[in-house]
């Protein structure tokens, strides 16, 4: 893998990192809604805090860029099949949130967080198609 690529992922992950850091930090402190999830069974209330906001998108981002990179080593279709793995995993991740036990904004916030972590993920992470190529001369005729 080539530094500009390093760097660019790199970049990608701090992003994919600070923009969950970021929903939490206007809907928790700023408009004052605690993001919490309540298990009535058991009579247990979890607290969601931006540290564990931030150290699951930054091992989700790790999983991720991982994954891509083990896909580019031993197939030309990498791009393609972590696309479609990051969709399919931002889907898994929704189900969740469809149970009981959260407020519709503890559910909103929490979905906008996944969803920021996908965008920046599937935005940032894999390389750009179109890149220039190496041609060889056109014939003349």
């Amino acid at each position: 893998m080539t530094a500009p690529v390093r760097s660019r992922r790199s970049l990608t992950v701090l992003i994919a990192v600070l923009a969950p850091a970021l929903v939490w930090l206007v809907t928790d402190p700023l408009l004052g809604h605690r993001l919490r999830i309540t298990d009535p069974e058991a009579g247990e209330t979890l607290d969601i805090g931006l540290l564990p906001v931030v150290v699951l998108a930054l091992l989700v981002s790790l999983l991720g860029w991982g994954l891509l990179a083990a896909l580019e080593r031993f197939t030309g279709r990498a791009r393609l099949l972590w696309t479609v793995a990051a969709f399919a995993v931002l889907l898994l991740s929704f189900l969740p949130l469809t149970g009981s036990g959260m407020s519709g904004g503890t559910r909103t916030s929490l979905a906008l967080m996944h969803l920021a972590v996908a965008a920046a993920l599937m935005a940032g992470l894999p390389r750009p198609e179109g890149r220039p190529t190496e041609r060889s001369p056109a014939p003349h005729g």
